[in-house]
């Protein structure tokens, strides 16, 4: 890879991070007027609008049967089911504490790897996994309106825990279709699909949307959600993810809770308290772990 490449590449998953860290806070805003069911349809109809105009302008590549059914998939997992963990999630739990649980993304794709790819963790991986997992039931647990039930918050970090296995299927599949397609061609048609996946749902829901009460503010996020943290962050992470391996485009994952926590504070004023702070920390330093180098002895086993 040129130095050009990589440059573009951090370039691409620096503004990835920044563009996914405000989408909580986004989400939280919409959710504000919004139900949860439109929000995520309007976020992907408006998106699918944008790329059929690319499509039209561009084409598609000619993709075989079984890559539809990759691509298919791999939608199913994001924004599909992510996307509905994601957005019904931050309805019981706060933008940052919901930005951390999804920091572990990186450890979910090392064990994704492992069992479908065959990739090995080593002993530093392993350690990650298990200290990852204390930090997030520290940062659960000190949540000062966690009761123990699934009526409060536990139930919105259950939901965001979902996003995250879905996030890591996506990527594994991602990286595997980054080999033989361009970022924009995997994007529009995983862009289409999710559009796709929520429609039923929305019109289910269509009846009860009062749209006149639908504040100035959370269609403002709306646009957001749509332009930045869809179109544009997906381009990146996409383009990015067929020019290096995925547990490293996995990685910058970790800078999106600092971005959504100074974002929550500024527009939200929710803030994580000093002991789930050093949960948070535990969580970070946990997906460090996981991802660090082996020794070349060991990779050479």
């Amino acid at each position: 890879m040129t130095e050009r490449t990589q440059l573009k590449t951090y370039v691409a998953l620096s503004a990835t991070v920044v563009f996914w860290g405000l989408s909580f806070v986004a989400t939280k805003v919409a959710l504000e007027s919004i139900p949860a069911f439109t929000l995520v349809f309007a976020r992907f109809g408006l998106a699918s609008i944008f790329f059929a105009v690319l499509v039209a302008r561009r084409g598609l590549p000619s993709l075989t049967f079984a890559d539809h059914g990759k691509i298919f998939l791999m939608a199913l997992f994001e924004p599909g089911l992510y996307f509905i963990c994601e957005t019904l999630g931050l309805l019981y739990t706060s933008a940052p504490k919901a930005s951390v649980i999804i920091a572990t993304v990186p450890i979910a794709v090392a064990i994704a790897s492992a069992l479908l790819l065959k990739e090995r963790t080593g002993r530093l991986g392993i350690a990650g996994i298990f200290l990852s997992l204390a930090g997030i039931a520290l940062l659960v647990t000190a949540d000062p309106a966690f009761d123990g039930t699934l009526n409060g918050s536990l139930k919105g970090d259950l939901l965001i825990v979902g996003a995250v296995l879905s996030a890591a299927f996506y990527i594994v599949g991602a990286r595997d279709l980054g080999r033989r397609y361009t970022a924009g061609a995997i994007t529009s048609l995983q862009v289409f699909y999710g559009a796709l996946f929520y429609a039923p749902a929305f019109l289910w829901e269509f009846p009860s949307v009062s749209w006149t009460s639908i504040s100035l503010r959370s269609w403002s996020a709306v646009l957001y959600l749509t332009l930045f943290a869809t179109v544009a962050a997906f381009l990146c992470y996409n383009y990015a993810l067929t020019k290096i391996p995925a547990p490293r485009a996995a990685i910058f994952i970790n800078g999106i809770p600092v971005v959504t926590a100074v974002g929550a504070w500024i527009i939200l004023g929710e803030h994580l308290t000093l002991l789930q702070a050093g949960g948070g920390a535990i969580v970070l330093a946990a997906v460090w772990l996981a991802n660090f180098p082996a020794p070349a002895t060991a990779r050479n086993e």
